[in-house]
């Protein structure tokens, strides 16, 4: 089995990453490591959770030049805040082994603050697009210096509309020094026109199918009633260390975590509304087990990474399969087991076959109740409901 060391990372990373308990890479960081250790333009196709934080960050931190105040030499874009929190948190105990500074910039946060961190040496600046054009616009930085540029997550950037943005902020890195790595599960449509337009002789390494695979986790598809709905999910989460629940609305996530409560469920939301501060305060507290329910609306839930994810619940069912996909991918991540649950009320059954269908999947539509001993262990789900006993007259 290759090791870090056999693709060419310096020995205090290997020994770093072996403190942390992380002895072998996975195959995107198999695959892409030494190309772009090799100083090539890499994109690498893989889906979320694959371990492409450290396929870019290692080579990154191996060969980026050292900055001066204001002045980048590396530079990481991401589609969302908790995505540009995450990236630093992996990379900045890694880059102090070798005296080299992460940083994160994005939205929600004081921007008088984050100027003031950029009087210091800053080598690697991890960005949400939006804020990035504001510093930039600003004059507070200017990325002259910077010889490497990473795209994270490029399809979850033209999902959510950020493409134009990163083409701005591209356009102003000097392209004859310009060392650019792309990571993302889709390369069609608005991706490919990136690689296209801003890469040079990219070489592409590719270590899943074109979306994320629903194929590793247990799906159940449940038919439950309006009524009942928040006791069956309050049952599932009473079995499972952590339950990450997908609605569709911001007021939604709200209101099921005020029901939750009341069912003696401890939760938290995460959703676009609320401040930074309490995003991440929900997700530490639900990383950590104070919380046992997360409930996040799609789009406040991009980038988001929490291990040991045992159950996804979609209570409001997705509206299209890549949303199925991306949701679900919350769990089941990096080879470990995940149940994908489906609440479908009377009027969402043709919705949800038809979702089915563009996913692949053959699963029944079963109808469960609170009380079904069956929700503490989904996998039991496949087995008869017990039969229910009906009291008579003595």
């Amino acid at each position: 089995m290759t090791s870090f060391r056999d693709l060419g990372l310096r020995a205090e990373f290997v020994d770093a990453l072996a403190a942390q308990g992380i002895d072998d890479p996975f195959a995107i960081q198999e695959a892409t490591i030494a190309d772009a250790l090799a100083g090539r333009d890499v994109c690498g196709k893989a889906r979320t959770g694959s371990g492409k934080t450290l396929a870019f960050g290692l080579p990154m931190l191996q060969t980026v030049a050292a900055a001066k105040p204001g002045h980048p030499t590396a530079l990481v874009l991401v589609p969302t805040r908790e995505l540009a929190k995450q990236v630093v948190d992996v990379l900045s105990p890694l880059g102090k082994t070798i005296g080299m500074r992460v940083a994160a910039f994005y939205g929600g946060t004081s921007l008088d603050k984050q100027v003031r961190n950029l009087t210091k040496r800053i080598e690697i600046a991890v960005a949400t697009p939006g804020r990035m054009i504001d510093l930039l616009e600003r004059g507070e930085l200017d990325l002259d210096q910077v010889g490497i540029l990473v795209i994270d997550e490029a399809d979850r950037m033209a999902d959510m509309g950020f493409l134009p943005q990163v083409e701005w902020i591209m356009r102003k890195v000097p392209k004859d020094h310009r060392q650019t790595l792309l990571f993302s599960a889709t390369l069609d449509r608005e991706v490919d026109v990136l690689v296209r337009r801003y890469m040079h002789d990219p070489v592409l390494h590719e270590v899943e199918a074109d979306t994320e695979s629903v194929d590793d986790m247990t799906h159940r598809f449940l038919r439950v009633h309006e009524l009942d709905r928040i006791k069956v999910l309050a049952a599932i989460a009473e079995g499972a260390s952590r339950t990450m629940v997908f609605v569709r609305t911001k007021r939604g996530a709200d209101k099921l975590v005020s029901q939750l409560k009341r069912e003696g469920v401890d939760a938290g939301a995460i959703h676009g509304d609320l401040r930074q501060s309490a995003r991440e305060r929900a997700l530490k507290d639900f990383q950590g087990g104070t919380h046992v329910v997360l409930v996040a609306t799609d789009v406040a839930a991009r980038g988001i990474h929490v291990d040991d994810v045992d159950v996804v619940v979609h209570f409001d069912p997705p509206e299209e399969h890549k949303g199925y996909t991306h949701r679900s991918g919350r769990t089941a991540r990096a080879g470990r087991e995940g149940v994908v649950v489906t609440f479908v009320l009377w009027n969402q059954e043709l919705d949800v076959e038809k979702l089915q269908r563009r996913l692949g999947l053959r699963e029944p539509i079963i109808e469960v109740f609170s009380n079904d001993p069956r929700l503490a262990d989904l996998t039991t789900l496949d087995s008869p409901a017990p039969k229910r006993r009906v009291a008579t007259a003595s």
